[in-house]
C-alpha cells in the first residue's frame, strides 16, 4: 500500500475524555500497552514495546477513582482519543488540565512566575503525564502499526490535536513530560520545545547475584556497600518481598501510614489517598512489589515498588522508625536483589537523587517536550532550555566519572 493511500484510511477524529471510565478499558490498553494484557505474565516477554504499569487503564483509572488525581485535586481528564467513528481507537494519549504544577517532577514554577508577571495567566495548562510518577514511557500511545509512514501521520495528527486543545482551553501552554527520547526528537519538528534533566538507573550488565555486581565495584565502593547493607539490617530488622496474592490490606493500611509520614516531613500534603493503594492492590497486585522492613514481629518501614516486562520502578517509601541506611537499603538494595534474582534488567529508583551514583545507580536522561503559544514566551523559555540542556549535559559527564564501577584499562 503506497503512503497516499494509507493516508486517507487515517482517522482524523479526536474526542476528549473527562474520564477514564469514558472509553473501554481493553481499548485503551491495546493502546498503551500493545501485545499485553492483565492476565499475560511477566515472563512472557515480547519483543514489541515493554509493558509499562504506570500507563495502563488499572494505575490511571485507579488515580481517578481514588480521587488522587481529579478534579477536586486539579488534575481534570482531558484524554485525547484518536479513531475513526465507530472503529477502535488508533491512539490516546494521558492528558490533564491543570491549575497548578504539583505532582510533576518537571519544575516550571519559574516559567509560571515569569508568565504571571508579565500579565499572562499560567494556568490552565494541558500536561499530557502519569501524575505524581516521574517515570519515562511513551505518550502517544499508538497501537502497533505495521508502517512507519502511518505511525510518523499520527504522531503528527496527535501533536496538532494537543496544540488544538490547548488554544480552545486557552490554556498558556502544554507540557509532555517523561516522554520517550524517541517522541522529543518528533515532536521538535513540530514546533515543541526541548528540555532534558537526569536519573538514576540501575542497570543489570549479565549479573546472576548480587555478588557479581559487588565484583564490577571499585573495591573501596564494594566494601562500603557490604558495610552499609549490614548496618541496615542491624537491630534485627527482617525483610519481605510482597506481590501479587501475598499482599493484603493490613499491608497498605500500614504502608499508607509510612506514605503519610513521609508526605507530612517532605511536602504536607501528600497526593495519593488510601483508596488508591486499596484499588492497585485489587486491579494489579501482580505488578506491585512492595519490600518491608519488619522488627520484633512489627512494620517499620517500606518501599513500594512496580513491575514492568524488564525494569523495576521504585515509587513510595515511608517509616515510622529511624535506622541508619535502612532507606538506602529498601529502596536501592532491595530492588536491585529482586530485579537479578528475578532476571529483570532495569531498576528505575524514582526521580533526582545523586546519592544513588554511589550505590551502582548511573546517570540517565530524561526529556519533556513543551508547546507555547505566545511568542515571546516561547522565545525566552527555548533561550532558557539550551542553556539548561548544556548544564545537565556538563553535570551528567561528570557525575558518570565518579561511577563506583571499576575503571577501564
Amino acid at each position: 500500500m503506497d503512503s497516499n493511500s494509507e493516508k486517507t484510511e487515517l482517522p482524523n477524529s479526536v474526542r476528549l475524555l473527562s474520564s477514564l471510565s469514558d472509553i473501554d478499558r481493553l481499548q485503551w490498553d491495546t493502546c498503551a500497552n500493545p501485545g499485553w494484557s492483565s492476565t499475560r505474565p511477566l515472563d512472557s516477554k515480547p519483543q514489541e514495546i515493554p509493558y509499562n504499569p504506570f500507563l495502563s487503564y488499572d494505575f490511571l483509572s485507579s488515580l481517578e477513582e481514588s480521587g488522587s488525581a481529579s478534579d477536586s485535586s486539579g488534575w481534570y481528564a482531558r484524554h485525547l482519543v484518536l479513531e475513526k467513528p465507530g472503529d477502535a481507537p488508533l491512539a490516546v494519549v494521558p492528558a490533564y488540565l491543570k491549575t497548578h504544577s504539583q505532582g510533576e517532577y518537571v519544575f516550571d514554577h519559574g516559567w509560571a512566575d515569569a508568565y504571571e508577571r508579565a500579565g499572562g495567566s499560567y494556568y490552565p495548562k494541558l500536561q499530557m503525564s502519569v501524575p505524581f510518577t516521574p517515570v519515562t514511557g511513551r505518550r502517544l500511545l499508538i497501537a502497533n502499526q505495521s508502517s512507519q509512514s502511518v505511525h510518523k501521520q499520527i504522531v503528527a495528527l496527535l501533536a496538532a490535536a494537543i496544540q488544538q486543545v490547548t488554544v480552545q482551553f486557552e490554556a498558556s501552554s502544554a507540557h509532555l513530560t517523561f516522554l520517550t527520547e524517541q517522541e522529543w526528537e518528533a515532536l521538535s519538528d513540530m514546533d515543541f520545545l526541548r528540555r532534558t534533566d537526569q536519573q538514576f538507573h540501575w542497570q543489570n550488565n549479565g549479573y546472576t547475584t548480587y555478588d557479581d555486581f559487588l565484583a564490577a565495584l571499585s573495591s573501596s565502593k564494594r566494601k562500603a556497600l557490604r558495610k552499609e547493607r549490614r548496618r541496615a539490617l542491624e537491630n534485627d530488622i527482617e525483610i519481605e518481598w510482597l506481590t501479587g496474592s501475598d499482599l493484603k490490606e493490613e499491608h497498605w493500611d500500614v504502608f499508607f501510614d509510612f506514605y503519610l509520614d513521609t508526605g507530612n516531613r517532605k511536602w504536607g500534603t501528600p497526593y495519593l489517598t488510601r483508596q488508591f493503594f486499596s484499588l492497585i492492590g485489587e486491579r494489579m497486585a501482580d505488578r506491585v512489589l512492595l519490600i518491608m522492613a519488619k522488627r520484633q514481629g512489627r512494620y517499620i518501614a517500606g518501599a513500594l515498588n512496580f513491575i514492568g516486562s524488564d525494569t523495576v520502578y521504585g515509587r513510595n517509601w515511608g517509616c515510622l522508625e529511624d535506622h541508619p541506611f535502612l532507606h538506602f537499603e529498601l529502596c536501592y538494595h532491595q530492588a536491585i536483589d529482586w530485579a537479578i534474582a528475578n532476571g529483570y534488567q532495569t531498576v528505575e529508583a524514582g526521580a533526582q537523587g545523586a546519592h544513588k551514583l554511589a550505590r551502582g545507580y548511573v546517570p540517565t536522561t530524561t526529556y519533556s517536550a513543551h508547546w507555547i503559544p505566545n511568542a515571546g514566551f516561547r522565545d525566552a523559555v527555548e533561550h532558557y532550555l539550551e542553556q539548561e540542556r548544556l548544564h545537565v549535559k556538563m553535570e551528567q559527564q561528570a557525575l558518570s566519572a565518579h561511577a563506583p564501577f571499576k575503571k577501564s584499562d
